[in-house]
């Protein structure tokens, strides 16, 4: 019979997604079939499933520990922020329209049977669910209606394991504060505690694991060490990217202000011949760059303007006069044309704005949602290559002539008439190694990096040290059956 576990924080970004995902590896190679679940999401950084919808990039890492197809239903309801107060909605893997975020917290509540139905499906296949939470439940001010964390545990009557962050600092007013604001009936889902992310010698926390115990009345799971390959994985949100250092051949990324889908990164971030600069608002782009990548966009124009803003259109043009290289993704590649057109305003306010112009090709921002993992071919050479299509629009013009890719029978991007811009909507090329090598090889640089196996290893690395340093016998015998929605 199915068994059910929970792991919430103490607050956003304290390693519960990479916690999962080394859980999920571990105890599918104990034997069990495992599942990952997320209620609720908020990020930008999606992957396309094989049933054709949209979760979050966290879940489908998580999948991937578990060694099963990613599906909608491991996170039924995702968030994709387009404006300060607003987000687009994913039902189920379905674009549902946006909401502000006043109207979306009145309305919540109603989430919970999509949620629920969600869950209840990945139940019938899997011996354990392990379901992560979002945020932090000592946000009281949220707990009304909630779905993202006690409130889908004491809905589904799942056990909960809070989670707190010790390299943040105060992790000991993490936890036993979280204790001091939930009320009776929350408090009763919760099972345990875990201390992430400890640097040095864990028995120098004894005394703290300790008190928390002892103030709280909660077992201790583990105190985990900080693991040092978690770069490696792909990254979840906007907070997790991170420049990385490499060889001398250098690739810069303008920090967008919604930056979107940027999975292309990591494989980059890999190659040891490569450096990874995330240039952020207030910096210019660096002068010494090999590459200026453009990345995916969830507010295209918007992020244009903000490009504008920082000055980068001008440090890009440079790049380009000095022979440097651009590749833009999605709404990278929408940015590098001639005019973007969004006459009925689904990225924003109806209109048409001038792009950078460096390619001679126009977008119009019409037609539904494209979601779907594609096979592609590089173009000449016709290597193999995987990636995913998940946007709005359609671009045309001159320089689509010289498409560089093909997908599925079809030309795919542009390219100027030097081939040191181009653009495309695909996402998750560089995953392909032999196209990854190829495209470095004009940059200088040689490749040897087989990235989904570093991946593969990096997970069991991660089940490795999740099994020294947390009692997961323990936590397997704190998981309970659910209650059927």
């Amino acid at each position: 019979m199915v068994r059910a576990i929970m792991i919430q924080g103490t607050g956003s970004n304290v390693g519960k997604s990479v916690l999962v995902a080394g859980l999920a590896r571990a105890y599918t190679r104990r034997g069990l079939r495992v599942a990952p679940f997320k209620p609720q999401n908020m990020s930008n950084n999606a992957a396309v499933t094989e049933n054709g919808g949209e979760i979050g990039r966290a879940q489908a890492l998580q999948a991937l520990a578990a060694r099963r197809a990613t599906h909608t239903d491991m996170n039924p309801i995702l968030l994709k922020p387009e404006t300060d107060t607003g987000a687009q909605i994913i039902i189920q893997g379905k674009r549902a329209g946006t909401m502000q975020a006043g109207d979306y917290r009145k309305d919540k509540s109603k989430l919970m049977t999509a949620a629920r139905q969600s869950f209840d499906r990945l139940c019938t296949d899997a011996d354990l669910v392990l379901v992560e939470g979002a945020g932090s439940p000592a946000e009281t001010n949220l707990r009304q209606g909630d779905i993202a964390n006690m409130g889908f545990a004491c809905a589904a009557g799942v056990p909960v394991v809070l989670v707190g962050d010790i390299h943040r600092g105060g992790v000991i007013a993490q936890i036993v504060g979280t204790q001091a604001v939930l009320d009776a009936g929350d408090l009763a889902m919760i099972r345990g505690f875990a201390i992430n992310r400890f640097k040095g010698d864990v028995s120098l926390f004894d005394e703290g694991r300790d008190d928390i115990a002892a103030r709280t009345g909660w077992a201790c799971i583990g105190v985990v060490p900080w693991f040092d390959d978690a770069w490696k994985l792909p990254a979840e949100d906007m907070m997790d990217i991170r420049s990385h250092s490499g060889g001398s051949c250098k690739v810069a990324v303008p920090q967008l202000e919604r930056m979107a889908n940027f999975d292309d990164l990591d494989p980059l971030s890999a190659e040891p011949g490569i450096t990874v600069e995330i240039v952020p608002a207030g910096r210019a782009l660096p002068g010494d760059a090999d590459l200026v990548l453009l990345p995916g966009s969830k507010s295209t124009i918007g992020d244009l303007a903000y490009f504008r803003a920082q000055g980068w259109d001008i440090d890009l043009y440079a790049h380009v006069r000095r022979g440097g290289h651009v590749l833009g993704l999605c709404g990278g590649y929408q940015m590098l044309g001639n005019t973007i057109a969004d006459p009925d305003g689904v990225d924003g306010r109806p209109g048409t704005v001038d792009g950078l112009g460096l390619l001679d090709v126009d977008t119009v921002m019409v037609g539904e949602k494209k979601v779907t993992l594609r096979t592609a071919r590089a173009l000449p050479g016709h290597q193999p290559l995987t990636g995913y299509e998940i946007h709005m629009g359609r671009t045309e013009g001159n320089d689509c002539t010289r498409a560089w890719l093909e997908v599925e029978g079809r030309p795919e991007g542009a390219a100027d008439r030097t081939g040191r811009i181009r653009g495309s909507y695909l996402h998750g090329i560089f995953s392909s190694d032999q196209f990854r090598a190829d495209y470095l090889q004009l940059l200088g640089v040689s490749s040897t990096l087989h990235y989904e196996d570093g991946v593969e290893d990096t997970l069991d690395r991660l089940a490795d040290h999740l099994e020294r340093h947390m009692d997961l016998d323990r936590l397997l015998e704190l998981a309970e059956t659910p209650i059927k929605g």
